[in-house]
């Protein structure tokens, strides 16, 4: 190894690309323990490392742009000894340091995150679970790293109150990602302070912290005034990923909150909202006249009462789907979730299968997702058998037999199907499957009428779990709990 040239070993370590494989390489020469430390881009950091190690390690690896620190199965007091110092030494050791994520990292409060503004080139910031950063420590963030383009929060329960730094950064315009997930003192009104940063965003998504219990009740921005207009008129044309979820909003009035963000993306490819209350087909029709250029779209849907005498009922109908036929010619990625249906007697839920069949019709739907869909049965899998692009099919919890599974085996394109908590399926069902051999894949997952010797040979790669227990999936209907 030693008489190989420095710029082939270099040309070799750039095509090693597991963690595990470099740090035992680099233990075989010191030549190539020194060239590793110079070419590290990417480090991940777990938990357990003191601030002495931590001066070690960047000592190390002179040339990190990449740094993640912290652990994904940890808690925010499960032993991570990253402090305010071992954060100054990370950013005064890596003035060229451009991504950045912190997680679970409960002893860095905003004295740690200010010595990040020697980062002048940090274009990525991700917090999560980070409880002692508050909104200050941010507006310190947004003054001093003028490259930062993508900002990620999650579980931050200590950013409140003041929205100045969401102010300087829309001022500033400089961001194109922004998420923010589970953040309790941030509220979706306080988006309406970010401005022209709209402009040049490309990717947003809010997740409210607040559960879905009580989930029928309307609720209000606590901080309206009648004698305060609320204002909509931002312009965000270069949205192209949205997510929304656990919002709630009046279909009509002065405080429409984020749904103003539906009326204004034209660029919008990818949405999903999530139990997004208030929305109605109104909405729906503006987005599908506006968003030309939608490939996906998923919707996670809940019963509600709109007037005090109506039945609880879905904000969509087929109508909005007739619209999504008619103005979205490139949706390729169909998702619904229905919710809460079964605690009701007789919810409305306002989709035909009927409406679903003529969208898959009229559009190059490639991926379809169903969960929960009563309103969808055999019936609905003979409409869908002349759907000319679909290659994905996921089933859960829907009224589908074994007569249903017959038509399977005359879908043109399907590739892969997923079969999660369908009751109402049998071997006899699988058999179909087994007979045509024209999938590539079977995921068959909690559906206790059906047998692992019925699905052997069903597709090329099957995959058999009786449970979601031992598969680590998780029944989507379950999130709501």
């Amino acid at each position: 190894m030693e008489r190989l040239s420095e710029e082939l070993i270099i040309e070799i370590l750039k095509r090693i690309t597991r963690t595990s494989d470099l740090n035992s390489l680099s233990l075989v020469s010191k030549q190539l323990y020194a060239i590793d430390a110079e070419q590290r881009a990417t480090i991940c950091i777990g938990c357990g490392l003191s601030t002495e190690d931590f001066s070690a390690l960047c000592s190390r690896f002179p040339n990190l742009l990449k740094v993640e620190i912290g652990n994904s199965g940890s808690t925010s007091g499960n032993g991570n000894h990253i402090d305010n110092q071992g954060l100054f030494v990370l950013s005064s050791s890596y003035n060229s340091l451009n991504d950045l994520t912190l997680s679970f990292c409960s002893r860095i409060n905003d004295a740690g995150i200010a010595s990040l503004t020697y980062c002048k080139k940090l274009m990525s910031l991700k917090l999560n679970s980070i409880p002692d950063v508050t909104s200050s420590g941010l507006l310190l963030v947004a003054f001093g790293c003028k490259a930062l383009s993508s900002l990620y929060l999650n579980d931050c329960k200590g950013i409140a109150a003041s929205t100045e730094w969401l102010e300087y950064l829309g001022s500033d315009g400089s961001l194109e990602e922004l998420v923010v997930n589970n953040c309790p003192g941030i509220s979706q009104y306080d988006f309406l302070k970010f401005g022209r940063g709209w402009m040049k965003l490309k990717k947003f998504e809010f997740v409210n912290k607040e559960t879905m219990v009580n989930h029928f009740i309307t609720r209000h921005d606590p901080s309206y005034s009648a004698n305060c207009v609320y204002k909509y008129d931002l312009c965000c044309e270069n949205l192209e990923d949205l997510r929304l979820a656990r919002l709630r909003t009046e279909p009509e009035g002065p405080e429409i909150g984020l749904r103003f963000l539906l009326r204004k993306c034209k660029a919008l490819a990818k949405l999903c909202l999530e139990y997004v209350g208030g929305l109605i087909d109104k909405d729906m029709i503006v987005l599908s006249q506006s968003c030309k250029n939608l490939k996906s779209i998923s919707l996670w849907m809940m019963p509600r009462r709109f007037h005090e005498h109506e039945v609880f009922r879905m904000g969509f109908t087929d109508e909005s789907l007739e619209m999504l036929a008619h103005n979205c010619a490139l949706l390729q990625d169909i998702e619904l979730i229905f919710a809460g249906v079964e605690d009701l007697e007789y919810p409305e839920i306002g989709f035909t299968q009927e409406g679903l069949v003529k969208l898959m019709h009229s559009c190059p739907i490639r991926s379809l997702t169903l969960n929960g869909t009563l309103f969808f049965n055999d019936n609905g899998m003979k409409g869908l058998s002349s759907a000319p692009f679909l290659e994905t099919l996921c089933l859960v919890d829907c009224k589908i037999t074994d007569y249903g599974m017959c038509f399977l085996v005359h879908y043109p394109c399907l590739a892969d199907l997923k079969l999660q908590y369908c009751s109402g399926l049998t071997d006899v069902g699988i058999a179909e499957l087994v007979h045509a051999q024209k999938l590539q894949s079977l995921v068959v997952e909690g559906c206790s009428n059906i047998s692992e010797n019925a699905v052997q040979g069903a597709a090329r790669s099957v995959q058999y779990f009786l449970n979601s227990a031992g598969s680590g999936a998780t029944h989507l209907k379950r999130l709501v709990d």
